[in-house]
């Protein structure tokens, strides 16, 4: 009989643990309701089942919740692995793929498998999502990229990264209607130029342009990292746009993560809330991220003193 009673009160604390859960969640619940969140999906969280199905879960809670999720993904490890079996280079340049014609080719094919993973995901979790590219309804009208780099003499010199593009224009129409028709959109980040050219896009930057076109209340971006570390390999909660620039300038923000502090600091220019980096090998990344009183990876800011503590003790605060 002690037994069963430890048992039952073991129980019944392990129930009383997930209602603190969902109260604390409710007021970010409560302030996010209505809001759009733009999340760029990629890396390693894609290549684990359990993550796979974390994710989907993820996001067909936050739409259960009444938030607008959209996700822009992306597909490094698996567009490596096809390269590597076709026999072809793959080289980056500030965190972007150099892209010729044959490996723009292998980066569309594997984007299109992708995207309806991701969606028969989101299906399997409960959800309803479409599967599209930039190139659908004129979503993302891209140019080529002119990239600019510093030499080790500190003289500027232009590189040429191929079908590269950079964001020219974003038209949300599509993703109003989706989004009205009750589906989550999932978005391959390819654009189409004027003259039918087709571009590779850097995910992150496809999100970031994405959500500042539709003033987005969150952008966040998973990494394969904690998040954005300091010169001692520390991660900071917080990164504003003073800093940010100074440690990509020192080196102390490597190429991989430069595209994405640069897009959220973007992202935050054109109106959106709040950008983050976070890590995608964690289980439930996106939900710790937006409703604990812990947070989770790094928050992107403007200026240093919107601090992570600062603002989500005004977000837990009561409404007016």
């Amino acid at each position: 009989m002690e037994c069963g009673r430890r048992a039952h009160s073991k129980a019944l604390q392990e129930l009383i643990e997930r209602a603190r859960g969902l109260i604390e969640a409710l007021p970010y619940i409560q302030r996010f309701r209505g809001k759009t969140f733009v999340i760029k999906y990629g890396g390693h969280a894609m290549l684990s089942p359990e993550l796979r199905a974390g994710f989907a879960q993820d996001i067909v809670l936050l739409q259960a919740v009444g938030i607008d999720p959209i996700v822009v993904h992306g597909g490094g490890p698996q567009i490596n692995q096809l390269i590597d079996k076709l026999g072809l280079k793959s080289s980056f340049v500030r965190g972007m793929r150099v892209t010729d014609a044959p490996t723009m080719e292998a980066v569309e094919m594997v984007l299109q498998k992708i995207g309806k993973e991701i969606v028969a995901q989101i299906s399997r979790a409960g959800g309803r999502a479409v599967g599209l590219s930039g190139k659908d309804g004129d979503l993302i009208v891209a140019r080529k990229m002119k990239m600019v780099v510093a030499g080790a003499n500190g003289c500027r010199s232009q590189v040429d990264v191929g079908l590269v593009g950079e964001v020219a224009e974003v038209n949300p129409a599509v993703l109003a209607t989706l989004r009205e028709a009750g589906f989550i959109p999932v978005i391959a980040p390819i654009g189409h130029g004027r003259a039918g050219e087709t571009y590779n896009i850097n995910a992150d930057v496809a999100a970031g342009e994405i959500a500042g076109a539709l003033k987005a209340e969150k952008l966040i971006l998973l990494t394969d990292v904690e998040g954005v570390k300091d010169e001692k390999g520390k991660l900071m909660p917080s990164l504003d746009a003073a800093r940010a620039k100074k440690m990509i300038a020192s080196g102390a923000i490597g190429e991989g993560m430069i595209p994405k502090v640069e897009c959220g600091l973007d992202a935050l220019r054109d109106g959106v809330g709040r950008a983050h980096v976070i890590d995608g090998r964690v289980p439930h990344a996106v939900l710790l991220a937006v409703f604990s009183d812990a947070g989770a990876g790094t928050e992107i800011v403007q200026r240093a003193a919107a601090v992570r503590g600062k603002a989500r003790a005004a977000m837990a605060a009561p409404r007016a």
